[in-house]
């Protein structure tokens, strides 16, 4: 016989059970009024004691039933500090005597956002970085990749749109299916209609036969738009009518052909700005905005520069190492070609390193522009600059100290000739994100 179970939430049964005694308490003390003042005696003494043991009752049930509940949730806290997982910083906050509900908390906080680094890590490993803009990214595509909506990707040259177009791609029903992306900016104005949607065999001069656009190839897939602002506005109102009515026709054609196509846009300009202008039509500007995704340019994620930097020295073919000085040269720099000039940079100077990459080896680029602001730093122009480059210097340091010890703190400290409370200081004064580098152990 298969046996029958009920789940009711605890929500439920807690409540039940202290109503319960408050009936049990309430029932019983009505009886034990009711016969004293029968037999005219004073009930005062005998519902006083009563009322002791419902409390001494009650006070078991509290204390069994926050055992059964907290007492798991204290194992765990237990085991995950045996394991060295939460940050420092916890820690600190922990040493003031925080109650027990904040302390689980926090812990419970710091879990989620490792295991978000580590499903980070598992659905995208294309894309390096475990910074918070960055994961906020991901966790963007996450919720737009299983829909049809129409995105826009929005962020500075270099800082890799098109890689968050193929994950988007990867993460949706329609992964398998095509994946046409076309470079607005790359192909000729002329020819850029015939690209996107084909022409039909003497359609123009040269059109030899019959071919399809990329909206008929990607039929079925996603189409990626890169560099849409590039697109003149004669053909904006094309892609706006395959948009809205899910067909296209050929150059030279008289029939139109149905699409099902998943549109992504890309691009590095301002486009409520072009609108503004008229540069760019309004309405294809409203049907590409469903839902915008910013990247983040790597000057406001510089705790992801030494993961990418070992990223790209292991995809060299050259075995060489990077030193400390100079990872603090690219964390202090600004990258204005973001991702992009980064790998340029590693790549151009692995070349020129036998065994390490010094700061002489880096594009000069990089190091004038360092050493323009160590001059004037040097010479004392402003407090306010030689604090910040001060500072600057000093993450630079923490961080390359943090990711050769995989977040190890005791370790970095030792490395940097400073006590671990007063590295702990440091990191809290510069807003380090010590768990970042807890997963890049060498």
């Amino acid at each position: 016989m298969k046996e029958i179970r009920f789940n009711i939430s605890l929500y439920i049964i807690i409540p039940l059970i202290f109503a319960g005694i408050a009936l049990l308490s309430t029932i019983v003390a009505y009886h034990i009024t009711g016969h004293y003042l029968r037999n005219g005696m004073d009930p005062q003494w005998p519902v006083a004691f009563w009322a002791v043991v419902m409390m001494a009752l009650t006070f078991i049930s509290g204390f069994l039933i926050a055992k059964m509940l907290l007492g798991p949730l204290e194992r765990f806290v237990k085991n995950t500090e045996k394991l060295g997982i939460l940050r420092k910083t916890d820690e600190e906050k922990r040493a003031t005597k925080k109650d027990d509900m904040e302390r689980f908390a926090l812990v419970f906080d710091q879990v989620t956002e490792l295991l978000s680094r580590v499903e980070s890590r598992k659905l995208f490993p294309q894309i390096i970085g475990q910074s918070a803009p960055m994961r906020g990214v991901l966790n963007q595509i996450m919720k737009v990749a299983p829909t049809d909506s129409t995105v826009l990707i929005l962020g500075e040259t270099g800082t890799g749109k098109e890689l968050i177009a193929n994950s988007i791609y990867e993460h949706s029903p329609r992964y398998g299916k095509p994946f046409v992306p076309i470079n607005c900016a790359a192909i000729p104005r002329e020819l850029l209609e015939s690209e996107l949607f084909g022409h039909e065999k003497g359609a123009f001069t040269g059109a030899a036969a019959r071919k399809p656009g990329k909206l008929e190839i990607a039929d079925g897939g996603t189409i990626f738009l890169d560099e849409v602002s590039e697109m003149p506005l004669e053909i904006q109102a094309k892609i706006l009518r395959v948009i809205e009515h899910a067909e296209v026709e050929r150059v030279g054609g008289t029939h139109p052909i149905k699409v099902n196509v998943r549109f992504i846009a890309a691009t590095n300009r301002d486009l409520s700005k072009m609108v503004d202008a008229g540069k760019f039509r309004q309405d294809l500007f409203f049907r590409l905005h469903v839902f915008p995704i910013h990247v983040p340019p790597l000057r406001d994620r510089k705790e992801d520069i030494p993961l990418l930097v070992q990223a790209f020295l292991k995809q060299l073919k050259k075995n060489v190492d990077i030193s400390p000085e100079t990872m603090q040269l690219l964390t202090a720099y600004e990258w204005p070609g973001n991702v992009r000039e980064l790998q340029n940079a590693i790549e151009a100077a692995s070349v020129m390193a036998t065994d390490v990459i010094k700061p002489i080896h880096l594009p000069s680029t990089i190091t004038k522009k360092w050493g323009n602001a160590a001059k004037e730093n040097l010479g004392l122009l402003t407090n306010q600059n030689l604090d910040l480059r001060l500072r600057e210097l000093e993450k630079g340091l923490i961080i390359e100290a943090l990711t050769k010890t995989g977040g190890v703190q005791i370790r970095a400290a030792r490395l940097l000739g400073i006590k671990e409370r007063s590295l702990w200081h440091r990191i809290k004064k510069l807003g380090i994100d010590v768990s970042s580098f807890k997963e890049n152990i060498d």
